[in-house]
């Protein structure tokens, strides 16, 4: 393109010149001038031919370049079809393996899983399967339990229809003796007029004579009769008291409750632990200075062990660790004023918690001192039971007894009072060498409870002789909340070893199959041979149990000895 542009540029200059020359020389010679267009003419076409040449020549040289660069193109492009398909065939087989693999996963999992419910399935089986034993036994025992009370509606359906025939013959018996009554009624009055006429004594002076020997006698009779009413009486004392006393514990219900003497604080990381012991021990010693409890760092991760027989001293230093820990900065002047701090604001807690036991108990009128010790009960102990939550076990107690007695209600609300402060002198701010109820008893004359709340304190172990009839309710109500199963650690070991002995003390005499301590120990059920143990012995049978029971064992309350005792007769019809 740029020859054939400077041909026609050279034409036309060609043109130009010519014409120039043509229109200087035209004067001189006019055939020069039309030689030398003509050159130009012939030098232009020439110009023109070698333009049309190379244009052309230039045309295919651009054919070609661009067939070239279409073929390369077209294997350029093949070449990346080719590897995007290629990409394309190994993405597929990379998701078809990630496929496959994840389905084997799957599958094994399910597999697992099928593996579980089958076992689940099992176990729920044997579970049922002991259930329906379970069951089974259970009805057993109540067809056992319905024979025997049929028998013993038979047996009274007996008795009544004895005892109706005996009312029915005594009926008859008491017409005949109010005849011969009347008849010797009659017949005396007879003989008293002769007696006067022999004796020459009126009716009046011999009544006299015979209500004197009849004084004397009736006096003999009255104390034998009166020693045989005190004795039964204080049998049915013993029984009433027994019953009140289920009765009362029957009502109560109360959780178990064991306390430790060690406190584990948690940490977010075993990092803590070297900020807490500080420098050479310098901040677990002011820390274990300012609270009086062990802070013991061991190998356990993540935890720390605050030990002390003080509960007061081992919360101060939870609570105050607690708040070194979350403010982060433990160093011994800081330890010493939050430790100060947490005294303070347990002190104020202390408080809170005895107002509010008093406010649930509807205690009022009670001293703010002895409310505040009420407070420190929470953070004490009695081997091993929680001595507010005893405190509080106790006074309810007292106030379900006190109703079951029929006391007043002014009586019911001090017996609670005295349940309540019975242990009050554990928790003394000093330390002294008298009993915690002697201590107690002086605490309450010192904050002016009632008389007799005062004397329940202090003989509720028998240190002081009772006046009051709160007294034995405290002392009955403080025992049986120590006494139940599970309220304190050596009560619970002494628990199972009397359940243990009760069964064996059944399974030593002879016909008994089995025996099964009920009812938290309160009753033992036994189950003899009925080939060796008839109906008259099996009476007898449970008597003697009950009696070596007495003899042998220590137990609060009662214990219900029941012997059953069934005979079953098989036969085939073949």
């Amino acid at each position: 393109m740029e020859t054939i542009v400077g041909a026609i540029v050279g034409l036309l200059a060609g043109g130009g010149i010519g014409f120039f020359m043509v229109r200087q020389l035209s004067a001189k010679n006019a055939q020069t001038a039309q030689l030398l267009i003509d050159e130009a003419n012939k030098n232009a076409d020439l110009s023109l031919k070698d333009a049309k040449l190379t244009a052309q020549r230039l045309v295919s040289e651009a054919e070609s370049k661009a067939s070239n660069i279409i073929e390369k193109s077209e294997i350029k492009n093949e070449q990346i079809k080719n590897q995007k398909i290629q990409e394309a065939r190994e993405r597929f087989n990379q998701m078809k393996s990630d496929f496959d693999s994840k389905k084997s996963k799957e599958l094994i999992e399910l597999k697992e899983r099928e593996m579980e419910v089958v076992t689940k399935e099992t176990t729920l089986k044997a579970q049922i399967e002991t259930q329906q034993l379970t069951h089974k036994k259970a009805l057993e025992d109540l067809k056992k339990e319905s024979d025997a009370l049929s028998k013993e509606k038979a047996e009274l359906e007996n008795r009544e229809q004895e005892i109706e025939s005996i009312r029915e013959n005594l009926n008859k018996q008491l017409a005949i003796v109010t005849k011969r009554k009347e008849d010797l009624d009659a017949a005396n009055e007879l003989r008293i007029k002769e007696l006067e006429r022999v004796a020459a004594m009126t009716e009046q002076e011999a009544k006299e004579q015979i209500l004197e020997a009849v004084k004397g006698k009736a006096e003999n009779e009255a104390m034998i009769l009166t020693r045989e009413i005190v004795s039964q009486a204080q049998t049915n004392a013993n029984k009433e008291a027994k019953k009140i006393v289920i009765q009362a514990i029957q009502r109560m219900s109360a959780e178990f409750a064991i306390e430790n003497t060690v406190s584990v604080f948690n940490l977010e990381s075993d990092e803590m632990k070297g900020q807490i012991i500080g420098r050479e021990g310098r901040n677990i010693r002011s820390l274990e200075a300012a609270t009086g409890a062990e802070i013991i760092v061991d190998d356990t991760p993540e935890a720390i062990v605050i030990s002390s027989f003080d509960p007061v001293r081992r919360e101060v230093a939870r609570l105050a660790l607690k708040k070194l820990v979350t403010d982060g900065r433990i160093h011994p002047a800081r330890i010493e004023e939050v430790v100060a701090k947490t005294k303070k604001q347990l002190e104020e807690q202390i408080v809170e918690i005895g107002e509010r036991t008093v406010i649930d108990l509807d205690i009022h009128g009670l001293s703010p001192e002895l409310v505040r010790m009420v407070g420190r009960m929470r953070y004490r102990s009695s081997y091993g039971q929680n001595l507010l939550k005893h405190s509080i076990e106790t006074a309810n107690l007292c106030s379900l007894m006190a109703a079951e007695l029929g006391l007043n209600p002014k009586q019911i609300k001090l017996a609670k009072r005295a349940g309540l402060l019975h242990d009050i002198g554990k928790v003394p701010d000093e330390q002294t060498e008298l009993s915690h109820a002697i201590l107690g008893m002086q605490l309450c004359e010192k904050y002016n409870e009632s008389a007799a709340v005062i004397n329940a304190v202090g003989a509720h172990h028998d240190e002081i002789e009772m006046n009051s009839i709160i007294s034995p309710i405290v002392q009955a109500c403080d025992a049986i909340s120590g006494a139940r199963p599970g309220a304190r650690r050596e009560i619970l070991e002494s628990y199972l070893k009397r359940i243990s002995e009760l069964e064996e003390l059944a399974l030593s005499h002879d016909g008994v199959q089995k025996a099964y301590a009920m009812q938290a120990g309160r009753e033992l059920r036994v189950i003899v041979e009925s080939d060796k143990v008839s109906d008259q012995f099996a009476d007898d049978l449970s008597f003697m149990i009950s009696q070596k029971i007495q003899d042998t064992m220590q137990y609060p309350g009662q214990i219900k000895v029941t012997v059953i005792r069934e005979k079953r007769a098989v036969s085939f019809a073949r």
